[in-house]
């Protein structure tokens, strides 16, 4: 099916970048979608993507209406960075992978309409998380296209994102699947952060102390080197002197 509807006009049509609603249902939704956000714009700081939160993803030109808005967004092969919003036919690329986060309120649109939309635009994965667990039973659910079909993905791993998904509370955690090494997400790398400065301190100051027990060594052995030096200094002067009086100090002992 084709994704979009190109239609050679209209310079003058308007595509609003807000629609004035919020961004999110809850606070559990909100930090969900900013968690995730955050953690695969990270993840994804190096490659040829870029990852979008709630904004309008226009997937028919010359129709402004017709526009969803994704909670979160990875579009491959386009130039990082962000977007008021995204037209599929100016960049050329469709979303390849897109997480909702659902409520009950949201699940009709969520499951219904947004799921056939991104199943026909060509939409690689959607993923449906339940961060308070209304209704998307083990709260994550996730599609991955076959043909032109979606079929429920029973592994837990996103293919195109090479990440394995797991629930972790009312947050998903991300884990490479090479290394699986978990995505922190920014409190996590906070305290990482912390962590790795505490322990550049501790290691600076084993060095230091190992500086200043060397330190110390040398300084112990000089001395015992100028006391060996005094002492033989003495023997000698005491001979010197055995010697002035006409005592052969070899006869001594």
């Amino acid at each position: 099916m084709t994704a979009t509807v190109p239609v050679n006009v209209e310079s003058e049509i308007f595509y609003p970048s807000a629609d004035g609603q919020p961004v999110a249902e809850t606070y559990d939704h909100l930090y969900a979608l900013l968690t995730t956000l955050e953690v695969l714009k990270q993840y994804l700081a190096n490659r040829q993507a870029t990852v979008l939160a709630n904004q309008f993803l226009y997937y028919a030109q010359g129709f402004p209406k017709l526009r969803v808005a994704p909670d979160v967004m990875v579009i491959f092969d386009v130039a990082p960075g962000g977007r008021d919003n995204y037209k599929i036919w100016e960049e050329g690329q469709v979303p390849t992978v897109i997480f909702e986060m659902t409520s009950f309120g949201t699940k009709g649109q969520d499951e219904i309409f947004k799921k056939t939309l991104y199943e026909q635009l060509g939409v690689k994965e959607y993923w449906l998380f339940d961060p308070k667990g209304e209704w998307v039973e083990q709260q994550l659910r996730g599609y991955r296209l076959r043909g032109e079909i979606y079929e429920p993905i029973q592994d837990g791993r996103s293919e195109p994102l090479q990440l394995r998904l797991v629930v972790e509370g009312r947050l998903i955690g991300f884990y490479q699947e090479d290394t699986g090494e978990k995505l922190l997400i920014p409190g996590e790398l906070v305290q990482a952060l912390r962590q790795e400065v505490l322990a550049r301190q501790q290691a600076e100051e084993l060095v230091e102390q190992e500086r200043q027990r060397a330190q110390q060594e040398r300084q112990r052995a000089e001395q015992e080197r100028q006391r060996a030096e005094q002492a033989e200094l003495q023997i000698e002067q005491l001979k010197a002197r055995l010697r002035s009086l006409n005592v052969d100090p070899d006869t001594i002992e």
